[in-house]
């Protein structure tokens, strides 16, 4: 079996917890509006199969300290969710875990409870709160993604959510509150804020799309921590101010 990847990342942080090689697959269910990697939208035609992908991670195993290892993103990686099981299973040969970093954008198969049951840890992308808002900005299934979560709230997969924070779209508190009500119906350890930024932009010209928000600017850092204090006390504590 084979798959079509976008590109690597070694040495990533972000991607999970300790040091990892990032696997970002090609092809996404979804249509973000504030995507900032719209070329993963398409096939790239560098197909790889499962042995190849290890014989080329296995060289970074050394780094892997700490709970590092692979986080396998894109594109949405769980519409190769056969192909992520079968490079598992050899990834657990060499001793190296796995994470996914997904939308969870697509419906809850086998396979895809199959390559979310082996992961170490998996990351769901929050991307609204509402039926509405998410067929407006992502053009995907809402009850997909709330099915993924439940799955792995109700399995025992370690999970964190992550929500992306987009100027004059879901940047105020009376969302990040609704945010966290809505996060209670999965089982986390962690719900990480996001800025939307521009650094993408220039994808979309490249590929000759359009950029329903080339006029909306990078959200700030100091109001993303604000936020992110915001929802955590929303989350932490009995009661929250408005």
């Amino acid at each position: 079996m084979k798959a079509d990847i976008h590109s690597f990342e070694s040495m990533a942080a972000l991607d999970g917890e300790g040091i990892r090689y990032a696997v970002f697959f090609t092809g996404c269910p979804l249509r973000c509006a504030y995507c900032h990697n719209p070329d993963t939208w398409f096939k790239s035609s560098r197909e790889w199969s499962a042995a190849d992908l290890v014989k080329k991670i296995k060289r970074y195993k050394p780094y892997f300290k700490n709970g590092g290892g692979v986080t396998f993103s894109g594109g949405e990686p769980l519409l190769n969710a056969k192909f992520i099981v079968e490079t598992g299973g050899l990834l657990k040969e060499e001793g190296i875990n796995y994470d996914i970093d997904t939308s969870g954008s697509v419906p809850l198969t086998d396979d895809v409870k199959a390559a979310l049951d082996g992961a170490e840890l998996v990351i769901l992308d929050v991307k609204f709160f509402d039926r509405d808002s998410y067929k407006k900005y992502t053009k995907g299934n809402f009850d997909n993604f709330i099915a993924v979560g439940k799955y792995c709230s109700e399995n025992g997969i370690r999970l964190w959510l992550r929500t992306v924070i987009i100027p004059d779209i879901n940047d105020n508190e009376q969302s990040i509150k609704k945010y966290a009500e809505f996060s209670k119906q999965f089982k986390f350890e962690k719900y990480e804020l996001l800025a939307f930024h521009t650094m993408g932009f220039f994808k979309y010209e490249n590929l000759g799309i359009e950029n329903p928000l080339k006029n909306i600017a990078p959200l700030s850092k100091d109001r993303l921590d604000n936020l992110q204090s915001y929802l955590n006390r929303c989350l932490y504590t009995k009661t929250a101010g408005d």
